[in-house]
């Protein structure tokens, strides 16, 4: 089970995938403007669902704490940016969204996967997270992410960076 869909999915040592993503206020991210400091992507399938709002009220409480050790957080769906806008306002979010509703960046860090729900197969977004050093590479990974105390374990991972 651990193992399940993780044959392309990224671990500890791989070199972070290139991306460019547009972020809500307008802005762009991209792993080159990144490089240099250390930063988490993580990946959640949808806006305003429960895990994903529980997720980023999660990082949103803790940013300041990964702001003091230097660490960038961003979360990745492919929801539009009219839609992570509306997200960050009702829930007063204090990460960048990135938008990729091509799914080009989830593809090419392993976490566009088929997931099946009661017995229906399709492609979705697996919840993952990433810790990503400075030089680029990943320092840690979480796969099939359970948001109850996830941050508090990346927030530990960053601390030891």
């Amino acid at each position: 089970m651990a193992s399940e869909g993780l044959e392309a999915g990224l671990s500890v040592g791989d070199k972070a995938p290139s991306f460019k993503l547009a972020t809500d206020g307008g802005q762009t991210v991209s792993l080159s403007g990144l490089k240099g400091s250390p930063f988490v992507v993580y990946f959640y399938p949808k806006d305003d669902t429960s895990g994903c709002t529980k997720e980023a009220l999660d990082f949103t409480a803790a940013a300041a704490k990964f702001a003091r050790l230097g660490v960038t957080v961003l979360g990745v769906s492919k929801d539009s940016i009219q839609s992570h806008e509306k997200f960050r306002a009702k829930y007063k979010l204090k990460i960048a969204l990135g938008s990729d509703p091509e799914t080009e960046m989830a593809k090419a860090w392993g976490v566009w996967v088929q997931k099946s729900m009661y017995g229906r197969k399709y492609m979705g977004m697996e919840r993952a997270t990433f810790l990503v050093n400075a030089k680029g590479v990943i320092a840690a990974a979480w796969h099939k992410v359970k948001v109850p105390g996830h941050i508090n374990d990346v927030l530990e991972a960053a601390k030891a960076l």
